[in-house]
């Protein structure tokens, strides 16, 4: 019988023995460590660690989680463990633009985000031929002040039903509420087309154009209450210029978001981002 691959991720107060204490009880099992990171941030004294560890297959997860039971209570550990061999699940949303999106089916059929897409949500009718073209559960869900609500409460029962992972906002232009964003924190990745903490709100491109900047970029973040404010999980910025019009740094930014994206996803299903407060840990 193969191995089965784990993604273990734990945080607690720093202290010496942490790192020991895991991998004794994982040697313990039999257990093969295939990749380790770890983070001290010395303003909090807080630890944070990624494990991706190889067990036998007659070793559960239920087994594996009582070897580390030690551990975790001995230090006040954070901890999550996956399994690898449960492919992850995304809801995607989406409103007209659909460039993300597209990416995202993209580096799914070629392997590289090894992922689902189980719904795919949007406020108008635009992504259905390409949610038929690739059997994906469609949901168009008009938004108005009025049925906003009722939206946001299918929505929930849509990540309950489906089982999804993570809720991704692939240029979805709909501003979540302060409930649903608390609701499922950690678990809605957003697409801004802006270098934040730069140009917030609506047109970003068209802000930057307006100021003359050099570079524009595009952030993915978890989304929260606070508008455009979320810990930020990746970046990515590309040189403009004078002789380009703000069409031309919508297009640029276009290609810009879906990279940005389609990493930010893979990034979290990997298990490789850890939040700190405000701010994330990205293990690469």
């Amino acid at each position: 019988m193969s191995d089965r691959v784990y993604t273990l991720t734990l945080s607690c107060d720093d202290r010496p023995g942490i790192v020991a204490a895991v991998t004794t009880e994982l040697a313990e099992i039999g257990a093969n460590i295939l990749e380790s990171n770890q983070f001290w941030d010395q303003q909090t004294n807080g630890f944070f660690m990624r494990l991706a560890f190889a067990a036998p297959a007659a070793i559960g997860e239920g087994e594996i989680r009582r070897a580390l039971a030690p551990a975790i209570e001995r230090f006040g550990m954070r901890t999550t463990l996956v399994d690898r061999a449960r492919r992850p699940k995304i809801i995607a949303m989406v409103s007209k633009f659909d460039h993300a999106l597209l990416h995202l089916l993209y580096q799914i059929r070629v392997g590289w985000l090894a992922a689902d897409i189980v719904a795919i949500v949007s406020n108008h009718e635009d992504s259905r031929a390409t949610a038929d073209a690739h059997a994906i559960p469609f949901h168009h869900w008009p938004v108005s002040k009025d049925l906003k609500k009722d939206q946001e409460e299918k929505l929930l029962a849509l990540v309950k039903a489906t089982d999804a992972d993570v809720v991704v906002l692939a240029r979805y232009m709909q501003v979540l509420s302060d409930s649903l964003s608390k609701r499922l924190y950690g678990k809605v990745i957003n697409i801004h087309h802006s270098f934040l903490p730069s140009f917030k709100g609506a047109k970003p491109y068209h802000q930057a154009y307006d100021r003359g900047v050099k570079l524009i970029g595009a952030t993915a973040h978890y989304v929260t209450p606070d508008l455009d404010e979320g810990p930020i999980i990746e970046q990515e910025t590309e040189r403009v210029s004078h002789t380009m019009s703000a069409e031309d740094f919508v297009a640029t930014g276009r290609d810009i978001e879906s990279r940005v994206l389609a990493r930010a996803v893979k990034y979290h299903l990997e298990s490789r981002v850890m939040l700190n407060g405000h701010r994330t840990i990205v293990f690469q």
